[in-house]
């Protein structure tokens, strides 16, 4: 995977968990969120990223939808259900090759802030991270 990246140094001093099952879709968002300075921790199915939560409080969460064993719609009502002080009010960005407006309502409905339709620029997603986190007042 080849791609070449202004880098703009906004996510610098951001901690972001990426959960995304396919290999390269996981090393392109953790290259492309980590050139722009944030700290990624990646994991490819909800139970791992619990187990993340445990121990860290990300400043933003971007998961896939069609995880296997738990969707994303169900990992992000549960994330969503946890007290604000427990991750409960972190950003969350749905990133997923379901792309048709019933699927950007579904996702946007179980509690993710908003959703990117795969495959992603990288400037799109830096600039999408970064928006989300600027526009968040909690």
């Amino acid at each position: 995977m080849s791609f070449i990246m202004q880098t703009s140094g906004t996510l610098t001093g951001l901690d972001i968990l990426v959960v995304e099952d396919d290999d390269d879709t996981r090393f392109f968002i953790t290259t492309v969120l980590e050139m722009d300075g944030a700290t990624v921790i990646a994991v490819i199915s909800a139970a791992d990223a619990r187990n993340v939560l445990s121990e860290l409080q990300p400043d933003v969460l971007i998961s896939d939808i069609g995880l296997p064993g738990e969707d994303g719609y169900t990992f992000i009502s549960k994330f969503r259900a946890l007290k604000p002080n427990n991750c409960g009010r972190v950003p969350a960005i749905a990133l997923t090759a379901f792309a048709d407006s019933e699927a950007r309502i579904r996702a946007l409905e179980a509690g993710f802030d908003t959703h990117i339709s795969k495959p992603v620029a990288p400037e799109e997603l830096v600039e999408i991270v970064a928006n989300l986190v600027a526009s968040c007042h909690w």
